[in-house]
C-alpha cells in the first residue's frame, strides 16, 4: 500500500490521474474509413453520393472507379492527383468509388483521410497500414502548400516516391487539390535568367509523382442541369429548369456543389430530408 503520508508518493498519484488515458489500438479491419489526427479514428459509415448520380464528370469518374477497384482488388494501381474547379465532386467522387468497391468485397479497402495539421505524422500511419493485409486509399482533401513552403512539398514526393518512408505497397495516396501542380505558381518563374526551367520543374516534380492527374472543370449549363435533374429523380422532388438557374445566377456559378445546394432547397421546402 503506498504511504499516503509521503509527499512524492502523493505527487506521483496526482500526476497518474492527470495523465490521459493511453489510446487503444485501432483495429484497422473492422470500418470502412478511418479519419487520422496523428492516431487513427474508425468511421462506421462511409457517406458519398451513388455513382450514378455524379453527373458530367463521366470520365474522370470512369478513371478514378477503375483504378479505385484495382487497389481494392490488390493489382498495380495509382497514386491520384484530383484538381482543378471547386465543388465539382472530386471528394464526393473519392468516397463513391471506395464505397463502390466496398460493395463488392466490404472488407477489401478501406478509405483513410488524412486531417491537414497531420501530414507530418504520415510515415507512422504508413508504418501501421503496411502490416496489415487490407488495402488502404489515403485521402488528402484540398490539398495546398504556402508558397516559401519546400519541405512539405519534397515530404509527400517522398511518401509517393522512392523516399525510405514512402508508402506501402498495398497504400495509395488521392489527393485533392484547386491548382494542377498543387504547389503556387506564377509567370516569373519563367523569366529566371539562369536555367530558367529549373524552378518550374521542381515544383512540377510534385504533381508528376501521381500515376493519374485528373482534371475536373466549371460546370456548363446542361450539365448543371443534369445534375439537378438526377438527383430530383432519386428523391422525387419537383423543380423548375428557369428557377435552377436563377439560383446559379445568385451564387455566381455552376457546380456540382451549387446543384446539391438548390436540391437541399426544394427538399426543405417539400419538408423531406436528404
Amino acid at each position: 500500500m503506498t504511504d499516503q503520508g509521503d509527499p512524492l508518493a502523493r505527487i506521483a498519484e496526482a500526476l497518474d490521474r492527470l495523465a490521459p488515458p493511453a489510446v487503444a489500438p485501432v483495429d484497422w479491419t473492422s470500418a470502412p474509413a478511418y479519419v487520422w489526427h496523428g492516431n487513427a479514428r474508425p468511421v462506421e459509415r462511409l457517406i458519398a453520393p451513388p455513382l450514378d448520380l455524379l453527373q458530367g464528370i463521366d470520365a474522370q469518374k470512369a478513371a478514378v472507379t477503375r483504378n479505385v477497384a484495382r487497389l481494392a482488388a490488390g493489382h498495380a494501381a495509382h497514386d491520384m492527383l484530383l484538381w482543378g474547379s471547386r465543388g465539382m465532386g472530386k471528394s464526393a467522387l473519392l468516397r463513391a468509388a471506395v464505397l463502390d468497391a466496398q460493395g463488392r468485397d466490404p472488407g477489401a479497402i478501406a478509405l483513410v483521410q488524412v486531417a491537414p495539421e497531420a501530414l507530418d505524422s504520415l510515415a507512422a500511419l504508413f508504418a501501421e497500414l503496411g502490416q496489415q493485409e487490407r488495402r488502404f486509399l489515403v485521402f488528402i482533401d484540398d490539398l495546398g502548400f504556402e508558397e516559401n513552403d519546400s519541405a512539405g512539398p519534397r515530404a509527400l514526393r517522398s511518401w509517393l516516391e522512392g523516399g525510405i518512408e514512402a508508402r506501402p505497397g498495398n497504400v495509395r495516396i488521392a489527393v485533392t487539390s484547386n491548382r494542377r501542380a498543387i504547389v503556387p505558381r506564377h509567370l516569373s518563374e519563367q523569366d529566371d535568367p539562369i536555367n530558367p526551367r529549373d524552378a518550374v520543374d521542381d515544383r512540377l516534380a510534385l504533381a508528376d509523382r501521381f500515376g493519374l492527374s485528373i482534371g475536373f472543370h466549371n460546370c456548363s449549363q446542361d450539365d448543371y442541369l443534369a445534375i439537378i435533374a438526377g438527383y430530383c429523380a432519386a428523391h422525387d422532388l419537383a423543380w423548375s429548369e428557369a428557377e435552377a438557374l436563377e439560383w446559379s445566377k445568385r451564387r455566381g456559378a455552376r457546380s456540382g456543389r451549387v446543384a446539391w445546394q438548390f436540391v437541399t432547397e426544394l427538399a426543405g421546402r417539400a419538408g423531406k430530408s436528404l
